[in-house]
């Protein structure tokens, strides 16, 4: 499977007023000739306003290797610290709710 980076996903937006809804973003992208990748990836984040890049860095899902060069430990305090409340997690392990292990039985 392909992944994308966090600067590709940047690139594809460069042009994108903020703040902007993930729509927005997924739009921006389309008309920038972004890759099949880059539009997944947006199309993945929560449906939320995005004030600036940084919050868009933040919560796109990008293979976690391509982190804008991030060391290994500032990779591990991301995930733990986790992003803007409401947004995309997906390096944090949540435990299950009672539901979800009640449904997984």
């Amino acid at each position: 499977m392909a992944h994308t980076s966090v600067p590709e996903v940047l690139d594809a937006i460069k042009d994108v007023d903020f703040p902007a809804d993930r729509d927005e973003l997924v739009e921006a992208a389309r008309s920038a000739g972004a890759s099949e990748e880059v539009i997944k990836a947006l199309r993945g984040m929560p449906p939320e306003q995005y004030a600036n890049r940084e919050e868009v860095a933040r919560s796109v899902r990008v293979d976690p290797a391509s982190d804008l060069g991030l060391t290994a430990a500032q990779r591990a305090e991301q995930a733990r610290a986790g992003g803007k409340p409401g947004l995309s997690q997906h390096l944090r392990e949540e435990p299950k709710t009672p539901i979800e292990e009640e449904l997984d039985r």
